[in-house]
């Protein structure tokens, strides 16, 4: 099972804001168990903190800014983007002002310091999405469209037009995240020189110069136009007819532009709150695009709150019916475990097959039959069982009895033909014969009924 992982230490870096200019220095530091990220306003009288969640994103024209009352801080998807492709899971984030600096407009300077200060993992599991099916979120003005399909790991690709004859259609993929550092990172952020007055008249993009940015001449201007533009900017003066690339360092791929679109989809993304596994193909994307994607997200997280256990019934079994007979008591028509799936140091899936000939249907009710869910809750305490007895030696010589159960919910009726999918998780270490658990069952992607319970295991006399 992956654990969640935090900054073994914290971390500084110093520049100034691509769009205030103002000097800032933003900090990294280790935060607990699903802490997730969070930004403070050291600047501000009380030092608000802002969630790192898509619903507090208040603008995506230039960036993604995200805002709690007053406070706001932009610029933030390129340091989001390094925590989570390199499995940060946690960090508190402090800086001066409201944005964080542009450094060399990449993600490159914030990869290498969370390699060098170095990561620890938690106690807490990571807490993954699973993609189950198709999901898409599209605006039908712009021609952006994010789809995100079922994949085992997560990846992504991104395919963009810039409507300009200099730099058209391109696209960029990364199938595996480890690679991140070394394909995505160092892809720097991009403008087009028409675009640059229109950002300067708007207040804009005052920390902005050829070492933190890609510039792209594709549309020729005079020559009185751009040496205009060269001393707002103040950088020196060029052919207005040589078009092409304005920066120091040269590109470091042909897509390096699409690439970086890449790395600000990692970073809203980021925003979900969880990480996810999926592939993303994005077309035409942007902040606003993103930004509507991971509410989107969010809003499907929230509907399926507790994700049903992936199930394959072509797969073989972790236990089958005869291994569970050696570890459990239980007989018909007691045994209500069917077979294990899943099993790890604190958690079990097991399934149970519900057919009309249950003898319990008999009296529940005979017109209209409906599994008891004092027997749901019992079957969840047989899956903890199985996974406390798993670890014993000679299991067979002890017993689990309930000794209390709380926070019971039933949601939903069983019914002959459903197929129980059972998740039951370890809240604490096995103490004194004690253990203490909470389960759910499922049917299909839906929790059936939930159960928080404590059982003592005893050596049978």
């Amino acid at each position: 099972m992956m654990k969640q992982k935090t900054l073994k230490g914290s971390f500084s870096l110093c520049g100034k804001g691509l769009h205030t200019g103002l000097s800032l220095t933003v900090t990294f530091n280790p935060a607990p168990e699903n802490h997730g990220y969070k930004i403070q306003r050291i600047d501000l009288e009380g030092m608000p903190i802002i969630d790192g969640v898509a619903e507090n994103v208040v603008d995506t024209q230039r960036g993604t800014v995200l805002a709690k009352g007053d406070a706001k801080v932009s610029t933030v998807e390129h340091a989001l983007s390094a925590l989570y492709a390199l499995g940060v899971d946690n960090c508190l984030i402090q800086v001066n002002g409201p944005e964080f600096p542009i450094l060399d407009g990449s993600a490159i300077k914030y990869v290498e310091k969370i390699n060098e200060i170095g990561t620890e993992e938690q106690n807490a599991p990571k807490d993954y999405y699973v993609i189950r099916k198709k999901i898409e979120v599209k605006d039908e003005e712009t021609g952006s469209c994010i789809t995100i399909l079922p994949d085992e790991e997560f990846s992504l690709t991104a395919m963009c037009s810039f409507q300009s004859k200099f730099i058209n259609s391109q696209f960029a993929t990364l199938d595996d995240q480890s690679k991140f550092a070394e394909e995505i990172a160092p892809a720097r952020t991009f403008v087009f020189v028409r675009d640059i007055e229109p950002l300067l008249q708007a207040n804009l993009i005052k920390g902005g110069d050829l070492d933190n940015a890609i510039v792209m001449y594709e549309r020729q201007i005079s020559q009185e136009q751009l040496d205009k533009l060269a001393d707002m900017i103040g950088v020196e003066h060029r052919d207005a007819t040589e078009l092409g690339y304005i920066q120091h360092k040269p590109l470091v791929w042909e897509n390096e532009c699409t690439r970086h679109k890449l790395l600000d989809i990692i970073g809203d993304m980021a925003l979900i709150g969880k990480p996810i596994k999926g592939r993303i193909i994005a077309t035409r994307p942007g902040h606003t695009i993103n930004n509507k994607f991971a509410r989107q997200m969010r809003a499907e997280i929230r509907k399926h709150e507790i994700q049903a256990p992936a199930y394959d019934p072509n797969e073989e079994p972790i236990m089958d019916v005869n291994r569970i007979r050696e570890l459990l008591p239980h007989r018909y028509p007691m045994q209500l475990v069917d077979k294990v799936i899943a099993l790890g140091p604190t958690s079990i899936v097991g399934v149970k097959n519900i057919t009309a000939n249950e003898p319990f249907f008999q009296g529940h009710f005979p017109q209209e039959p409906v599994m008891p869910g004092v027997l749901q809750v019992e079957a969840m305490a047989q899956c903890g069982g199985l996974l406390i007895l798993n670890t014993l030696d000679e299991p067979e010589r002890y017993s689990t009895y309930f000794m209390k159960i709380d926070g019971v919910k039933f949601r939903q009726k069983v019914v002959p033909g459903d197929t129980l999918l059972f998740k039951v998780e370890l809240l604490a270490p096995l103490r004194h014969g004690i253990s203490s658990m909470k389960g759910y069952v499922f049917v299909g992607d839906k929790v059936v009924s939930e159960a928080t319970f404590s059982a003592q295991i005893i050596k049978n006399k």
